[in-house]
């Protein structure tokens, strides 16, 4: 109805008696309004899934981080909640500063207690960011200088400007950086194309309901939408009742980016495992404590195939994994992850341990939180301390030229 209503009906044109004017005033009065709550609840919607959409992006992104500080040597042994506060922590890039690198960034610190000189912005317009600054975050426009610098390295950028952004950080990308995706239009292959990379990671999310986020409400930041512990089981990537769900592949991706952090740092496989078990299969595990089970191990034949495992030699690493291949297609993590509930149990409660602690009472598998019961942050787990498919993974090829 945008440009006004009288080229629809001019009621004062029509030769019509009073009382029939009258009647088709009425029910274009009824139309119109009931016009307005469509236009309502479709603006409500929409504000719904763009805010369920962001607080999963960010909660994933935490949860992302956090594993990968976790393997590193300075955090092993150090709860999970805590781990990228470490000295030594995680070197956390974000290339746009558009709303989601924004809130990105406040979410990492926040919620991520990442040390504010842990995590970078690189934008056209880093006088835009006075908030994040005051903050104690670094923003500045050298994206080539920022992907030098990264451990991670978020995109968060317009996929009109991905072109250009990958010409320029593409030299400077170096082992064992991972790339994360914020850009869904963009895919995996095109995106390992234009980086001439392989180690990239790129969740992908659908809203398969018609209402899919009235737990993350309209108002409030992400900040505090994953203090509810309602929202953070609302983003968990294994719970059957998410209504914004992320690929199963994506959490297969962030495992194996995980293996290449051990592999970079010379860590013999048999010592990344026990590190794995230690985090996901804790000693005092209370999902296995109900059902007096013993808890799932990660053995090699978890992430490599059995002919390559058995070739391992004690000593020997993990191999590189190509982790947009380990995104796109079947590996024997995929496999496991898919077959085996206790796993997905664990690593369920793993990823609301990243947040704080629920009441025990409260499976994060088996029930659901009441909106508005918040988390206790002062609270941590315990951590102590052929390749993905039939052959070792080869490096990137048929790479973008740089006069593309």
């Amino acid at each position: 109805m945008g440009g006004g209503h009288a080229p629809l009906l001019d009621l004062h044109c029509c030769c019509l008696p009073c009382a029939e004017m009258g009647d088709i005033e009425e029910v274009f009065a009824s139309f119109l309004a009931a016009e307005a709550v469509e236009g309502e609840e479709a603006l409500l919607y929409l504000t719904r899934r763009y805010k369920g959409l962001a607080v999963s992006a960010c909660a994933h992104a935490i949860f992302f981080c956090r594993l990968l500080q976790a393997l590193r040597p300075s955090s092993i042994g150090k709860s999970l909640l805590t781990s990228l506060a470490d000295s030594y922590s995680l070197k956390v890039g974000i290339i746009g500063g558009g709303r989601l690198g924004k809130q990105l960034a406040r979410a990492l610190v926040a919620v991520g207690r990442a040390p504010c000189s842990s995590v970078r912005v690189s934008t056209r317009r880093p006088e835009s960011l006075p908030d994040l600054q005051k903050l104690g975050l670094t923003c500045f426009y050298d994206n080539a200088q920022l992907a030098a610098w990264a451990d991670v390295l978020f995109l968060c950028c317009l996929p009109s400007h991905l072109l250009s952004i990958c010409s320029v950080v593409r030299p400077a990308i170096r082992k064992p950086c991972v790339v994360y995706s914020l850009i869904t239009a963009v895919p995996l292959p095109r995106l390992k194309q234009l980086l001439c990379y392989n180690a990239i990671v790129r969740p992908q999310y659908q809203c398969p309901g018609k209402e899919p986020t009235k737990e993350y409400g309209t108002k409030g930041t992400i900040t505090e939408a994953l203090q509810d512990l309602a929202v953070v089981q609302a983003t968990c990537p294994l719970t059957s009742q998410a209504k914004i769900k992320v690929n199963g592949k994506w959490l297969v991706g962030i495992f194996y980016a995980a293996l290449n952090i051990s592999m970079w740092q010379s860590l013999p496989h048999q010592e990344a495992l026990a590190f794995l078990n230690d985090l996901c299969f804790p000693e005092h595990c209370h999902i296995c404590a109900e059902k007096k089970a013993s808890c799932p191990r990660f053995t090699r034949e978890s992430f490599v195939s059995k002919s390559f495992a058995s070739s391992m030699t004690q000593v020997e690493t993990f191999p590189w994994f190509d982790l947009t291949a380990a995104q796109l297609r079947e590996s024997p993590f995929s496999q496991l992850l898919e077959k085996s509930e206790s796993v997905q149990n664990h690593l369920a409660v793993l990823y609301q341990a990243c947040f704080g602690d629920w009441p025990t009472k409260t499976s994060p598998t088996l029930a659901v939180a009441e909106p508005g019961m918040m988390l206790d942050q002062d609270s941590s787990l315990s951590t102590t301390a052929s390749n993905v498919f039939s052959e070792i993974p080869e490096e990137t090829t048929d790479c973008v030229s740089k006069s593309s």
